[in-house]
């Protein structure tokens, strides 16, 4: 099974991120970072200490890796929305029929073994298989998503949602018509209505069906989510009849970073808080040897180690009171959804 990680500029998360897949998974594995522009130096400090992975570069490499030294000369944002779609779309076209996706700062934390869960996903017909889910176990009951046990390990899901043919499912991703707020008007639709479709798609930590994944991609070039919600509703309104079409672990096995970001272009909160330049000490640091990337696992890094190497530093734009603010920023944002946040 191929596991894909999607990656940009922050290796000490990569290097978690790997050391968990060695601890934690079990089976047959290709591990496939798929770079968007870290710079080399570190790219090869990790191919150095595993060996066995296969980096593949963005088109957009080099001008990315420009983008974070001109960040560092100037100052100049990094445009976190222009991403490697085409990358991601063509090495999930050359990967093996089922396989794991992810991104740099998300790890295990708990052991599963590829050959069975290939193996069931086939059996059982799932094209999602959901690894974590950020802590939010308030998401099924809150939606009333009925689940059936595959077996002790896994559970299918079978979510209540609308749907119709696509020019009415678009207008009612894309408010076209009004259609939406209509729906809201009567009733018919709220705040969460469209939200409980991301039971469909999973970014961080699902292992997929390739068919599934690349129609959930299909005609997209950029950050388009509703489009993707949209491409997943379409599938699963062709596929009703298959009870096991999303499933996901009884427990999850996946955890990711609230304090951290690869860009500053996701999360501008108002703070005198500059992400490249938090990302560039870390990086620096961990080339270095002098920050360890499993400090505090299965945990994120505790809040004191971060502090500990931003007090030492004398940079502005890294000053440890504002990085706290917008981590917090950052974290509340996804309590207020039900996740469970590391403190």
């Amino acid at each position: 099974m191929d596991i894909l990680i999607k990656s940009f500029n922050r290796p000490f998360y990569l290097d978690r991120c790997l050391t968990s897949i060695q601890k934690y998974v079990i089976g047959d594995y290709t591990i496939k970072v798929l770079d968007d522009g870290t710079p080399e130096k570190y790219l090869n400090k990790i191919k150095n200490k595993y060996p066995f992975i296969k980096i593949i570069k963005s088109e957009n490499y080099k001008e990315k890796e420009e983008a974070i030294k001109e960040n560092l000369r100037s100052g100049k944002d990094i445009n976190g929305f222009k991403i490697p779609t085409q990358l991601w779309i063509n090495s999930v076209k050359e990967s093996t029929p089922y396989f794991i996706i992810t991104e740099e700062d998300v790890w295990f934390t708990k052991k599963i073994n590829v050959n069975e869960l290939n193996e069931i996903m086939n059996k059982e017909n799932i094209s999602l298989l959901r690894l974590g889910w950020l802590g939010n176990h308030n998401f099924m009951e809150y939606h009333k998503f009925e689940q059936f046990k595959i077996n002790s390990y896994i559970s299918s899901i079978c979510p209540k949602l609308i749907t119709a043919p696509y020019f009415i499912m678009k207008s009612f991703f894309y408010n076209k018509y009004k259609l939406y707020s209509i729906l809201y008007r009567l009733k018919l639709a709220n705040n969460s209505t469209r939200a409980k479709y991301w039971i469909l798609n999973s970014i961080l930590m699902g292992m997929y069906k390739k068919e599934y994944w690349l129609e959930i991609w299909n005609d997209i070039d950029g950050v388009n989510e509703k489009k993707q919600l949209l491409n997943a509703a379409m599938y699963f309104r062709k596929n009703k009849h298959n009870k096991n079409l999303i499933a996901q672990m009884n427990e999850e096995v996946m955890k990711t970073t609230f304090t951290s970001s690869a860009t500053n272009s996701y999360h501008k909160y108002g703070f005198n808080f500059d992400v490249n330049k938090y990302n560039y000490l870390i990086n620096e640091k961990w080339y270095n040897d002098e920050f360890d990337p499993m400090q505090n696992f299965p945990k994120d890094f505790s809040e004191d180690y971060i502090l500990s190497f931003l007090k030492n530093d004398n940079n502005q734009k890294i000053k440890p009171e504002e990085w706290k603010k917008w981590a917090e920023k950052f974290k509340h944002q996804y309590r207020i959804q039900g996740c469970e946040i590391d403190d």
